[in-house]
């Protein structure tokens, strides 16, 4: 291996792909037990890696040498082996999450922060934020949060914990709504891209910068020690817009009959994306069409199967998904979708839906006025279906594209 990602669990690594877009060289995981890094360390068989969780301190007495930065933080991410064979230790951190405020237009001077959690990737934010000018620093440790809604007055919340990563995307660390006087939420996660927190911010239309951004910074610094050649936060600007846009579901909502699934079969095919229709998937993975399962089993046996599907195929990425009519009537299933996806509603005239003797779609009128407050709220963008498929197909891809 010449450059790679050391660290215990990597199957969902998307390093590899950005160090691949940055400078196009082979990037590898290499996943390690605990008891694997002293074999690791003594084969030096590397020239670059990078270090993730639950490393990033366990690889410090396999350094000869600390950069100031990383013994600052307590914390090593980059390892870099010198011509004369010695390993030198690098922490990348903190200039990933500068790129991450500055990408976001979040200014920490001046504010109060709230820092949540206490490890290395805390360490960082509270290292960062000192160097802004940041009015106070506030750091609450995982088993006292409870005490962070004493501090009313917080402006910027930075989560530094893995509350809310994949695979158990349904935490969220804190309530931005009970804080009146925030302003911003940032999130260390990228996976998912939106977490429950973020989502939570947005709604209040505050200002929010997900882990992402971070993680191509980390990649640009860490590939400039690696090789020795320029890569700095033109690069990682460069990257970042088409990467995330790649990573993104493009989720369809809308009434039964508005066209999700003929819709996003098009999308699929002209952007090269796998197409996923949830209600398909049900069938595929129960036996039953979704019309079985509501005639013998019930809507709520029938929502529960569409739950398990929505959070199952939200947390993949780079996927078209058409979802079912009533998917939105569940705030679980809106935020599995959210997590990785943005939402389209598909309007169309009720007199235009198709029922094709859907159960559920007897009285189109009742279903819509039910349903429609549901679609305004999950709905990130939105396009009315006017029986033109063609304007339909174009106005959706270029909203997407």
């Amino acid at each position: 291996m010449t450059f790679g990602l050391i660290g215990e669990h990597l199957e969902h690594s998307w390093s590899p792909e950005i160090h691949k877009r940055l400078r196009g060289y082979a990037y590898e995981l290499c996943p390690l037990p605990p008891d694997g890094l002293p074999a690791f360390f003594a084969r030096r068989a590397f020239q670059g890696i990078n270090v993730t969780i639950p490393y990033k301190q366990a690889v410090i007495p396999y350094c000869d040498a600390l950069s100031d930065t990383a013994k600052c933080v307590g914390a090593v991410n980059t390892i870099v082996k010198r011509s004369d064979g010695t390993l030198f230790g690098h922490n990348t951190d903190p200039a990933g999450f500068q790129f991450m405020l500055d990408e976001a237009g979040i200014q920490l001077a001046g504010k109060r922060v709230l820092v949540l959690g206490s490890g290395g990737a805390s360490l960082t934010v509270q290292i960062v934020a000192v160097e802004m000018g940041a009015k106070s620093v506030i750091v609450i440790k995982r088993g006292d949060f409870g005490s962070m809604y004493g501090h009313t007055g917080t402006q910027v919340i930075v989560n530094a914990t893995p509350l809310g990563m994949f695979p158990k995307a349904e935490n969220c660390p804190a309530e931005p709504d009970r804080f009146p006087a925030l302003e911003a939420a940032l999130d260390l996660i990228y996976n998912p891209l939106r977490t429950r927190f973020l989502q939570k911010a947005q709604q209040r239309g505050l200002k929010t910068a997900d882990g992402l951004s971070m993680l191509v910074a980390q990649a640009a610094a860490s590939i400039k020690l690696f090789t020795g050649e320029p890569c700095n936060e033109c690069d990682a600007a460069r990257v970042l817009s088409p990467l995330r846009r790649d990573l993104e579901n493009w989720v369809l909502i809308g009434m039964p009959g508005s066209g999700k699934t003929s819709l996003g079969r098009r999308l699929a095919q002209r952007g090269g994306r796998p197409f996923v229709d949830l209600d398909m998937e049900i069938e595929r993975r129960t036996g039953l069409s979704g019309r079985e399962i509501l005639l013998t089993q019930g809507e709520a046996a029938f929502r529960e199967i569409e739950a398990r599907m929505a959070a199952r195929f939200g947390a993949q990425t780079g996927q078209v998904i058409a979802t079912g009519g009533g998917a939105v009537l569940r705030r679980e299933n809106v935020e599995a979708l959210r997590g990785n996806g943005r939402l389209l509603w598909i309007r169309r005239g009720i007199r235009c839906l198709a029922t094709d003797g859907r159960p559920l779609s007897v009285d189109l009128e009742k279903l819509e006025q039910v349903r429609r407050p549901h679609y305004e709220a999950a709905a990130d963008i939105c396009v009315d279906h006017n029986e033109d498929w063609e304007e339909l197909f174009e106005q959706a891809w270029r909203l997407y594209s």
